[in-house]
């Protein structure tokens, strides 16, 4: 297969699909796409991210060696929201390594406090942070005041997961 034709043919979730089977258990497959992921266009970039995603949640360790990498992507100036969506979304349920953990968590900080970034972005933001305040408790009043503030403001999907992820602060 020619992955990076794949990826600019159709963007769908059944194009994501056929690109996660492809991958399946393949660390070699995987890198591949995370290649694409990290140095390509901006359109492949976006349209990778999805199926890049997908991997991680179903092979955890697909991402081990390339932690630094992708936290550098998150970070990179103007990323896609694709890019920033899918990338919490895979970290919801990941043991985030500890050099990670500080510059992750001022992203979402960051991302939770925008007023322009999308919800499911905050909403992913929030998930992840709040995984994190249980390693680190003290950045929950933190966590607690923008979560607060924006509440009103919210959509229902917002609210709802902040009540559920932290059930004893809001």
């Amino acid at each position: 297969m020619n992955l990076r034709e794949t990826i600019l043919a159709e963007h769908s979730k059944a194009q994501c699909n056929h690109i996660v089977d492809w991958v399946g258990s393949s660390q070699a497959r995987f890198d591949e796409l995370f290649r694409l992921f990290l140095h390509d266009e901006y359109r492949v970039v976006q349209r990778a991210a999805w199926p890049v995603s997908y991997c991680v949640i179903a092979h955890p360790a697909f991402i081990k060696k390339h932690w630094n990498s992708f936290i550098q992507k998150l970070q990179e100036p103007g990323v896609h929201d694709a890019v920033k969506r899918n990338g919490l979304k895979l970290m919801e349920n990941l043991d985030i390594p500890e050099p990670y953990q500080g510059p992750l968590m001022d992203l979402c900080f960051q991302w939770l406090a925008s007023a322009t970034e999308a919800v499911a972005i905050k909403a992913f933001a929030l998930t992840v942070l709040a995984n994190l305040a249980k390693l680190y408790p003290e950045i929950l009043p933190e966590i607690k005041l923008l979560v607060t503030d924006q509440l009103p403001r919210q959509t229902a999907a917002f609210r709802s997961r902040a009540k559920k992820l932290l059930p004893g602060v809001l």
